[in-house]
């Protein structure tokens, strides 16, 4: 798929992310990192900044930097990456003591690192992590409006019947563990809350909706909204990359048809928004001042990309491969900082349009450059 051309520059990016992750693995060995303060990791399982639960240990991204970890345990085979990994795991089974700090995306958390584990080494203490997170993930399903439901009770207001597209991407963990124990239950509940979001959050043109609001009784849409985007009824780019690739993650674990074209309207609809430097907005729909853009977008939807690539006949996979190399190549060109000088690779993420800042590093921007830099080497950890 790739010319002689595209290889090397992969070689050269595959070898800025070995010498940058050695250093930084021994640097953050202690640490779970969401952002940087004056270019060094933060550190999420001792940082409570709100004093809410979910903002400090619990914090929904902190499974990101054990992903990572593995990732490089798998490309490098060195033990030190394995070894970080199982500290980062070993300190969010704080998180299962709170309680109250989790929510829908348990998915996020546990898959990168306790999932990742078991499948790896057998670690039967990883394989329990996983299945109780599971079972937290299957507890929120709604029976009425066949969703599960998103976040906690939040100041906003009656948040009962909300969920979100980012879901579909915390779902795997639950078709995992019907792989792993037989129980169809997990299975079912993943695939009813994928069926209920290809229904109520794909619209016709290929976008997608970042929250919709059911009637938790009775089932039902009663609204949507805008959610991290610009306003409702925009495009918030990353809400795109999570339908995008969650669907593949959903027709990847079932074979259902249905969600891989579900994934590929999407990608096109993606795809024909991409602008011509290949960096992507924080909504499709945002106005053209002020330009705010969101990295992470680009990193998540080139790893749909290539799954896509991979599931569809010969003639197909270019369009996608092509549209994920020319966001990554942009992404090393311009927005990655391979010095010394930021623990962070991918520098311009945003976490909403309306958000205070914007334009820094999240990590889950750089875990997901680095999983689509490694698909496109093949023989890749699917930590999903």
């Amino acid at each position: 798929m790739l010319q002689d051309k595209d290889k090397a520059w992969l070689d050269e990016v595959i070898g800025k992310i070995t010498e940058k992750m050695d250093w930084v693995s021994e640097k953050t060995r202690n640490k779970i990192p969401y952002t940087t303060i004056d270019g060094t990791f933060d550190d999420r399982s001792i940082d409570n900044p709100t004093g809410d639960e979910a903002d400090g240990i619990c914090w929904w991204t902190n499974g990101f930097w054990g992903g990572m970890m593995w990732l490089m345990h798998h490309e490098t085979g060195l033990d030190k990456y394995k070894e970080i990994a199982q500290i980062s795991e070993d300190k969010l089974d704080l998180c299962f003591e709170q309680f109250y700090g989790l929510h829908h995306d348990v998915g996020f958390m546990w898959l990168p690192t306790s999932v990742a584990n078991y499948r790896v080494t057998g670690n039967p203490e990883s394989r329990k992590r996983a299945l109780h997170a599971a079972n937290l993930l299957a507890g929120r399903f709604n029976l009425a409006g066949g969703f599960i439901r998103a976040w906690n009770d939040l100041e906003e207001g009656d948040t009962r019947g909300w969920a979100i597209i980012d879901c579909m991407l915390n779902i795997p963990l639950l078709y995992w563990a019907s792989q792993e124990t037989g129980d169809p239950r997990f299975k079912q509940i993943a695939m009813k809350h994928a069926d209920t979001a290809m229904d109520a959050f794909v619209r016709p043109d290929g976008s997608v909706h970042h929250i919709v609001e059911f009637d938790p009784f009775e089932g039902g849409v009663v609204k949507t909204y805008g959610g991290q985007g610009y306003e409702q009824g925009s495009s918030w780019t990353r809400g795109q990359t999570w339908g995008l690739y969650g669907f593949m993650m959903s027709y990847i674990h079932t074979g259902k048809d249905e969600y891989l074209q579900t994934a590929k309207r999407i990608a096109h609809y993606f795809m024909a928004n991409v602008p011509d430097s290949g960096i992507i907005p924080v909504d499709f729909r945002q106005p053209a001042e002020p330009r705010r853009e969101d990295d992470t977008a680009a990193a998540i939807a080139a790893c749909g990309l290539l799954e896509i690539a991979k599931a569809v006949g010969p003639y197909e996979k270019d369009v996608y491969v092509k549209a994920a190399l020319r966001m990554l190549k942009a992404l090393d060109a311009s927005r990655s900082d391979w010095s010394r000088g930021t623990d962070a690779i991918l520098q311009n993420g945003t976490g909403a349009y309306h958000s205070k800042t914007h334009h820094h590093a999240i990590i889950y921007g750089d875990y997901y450059f680095m999983e689509a830099i490694f698909k496109l080497k093949g023989n890749d950890l699917y930590l999903w």
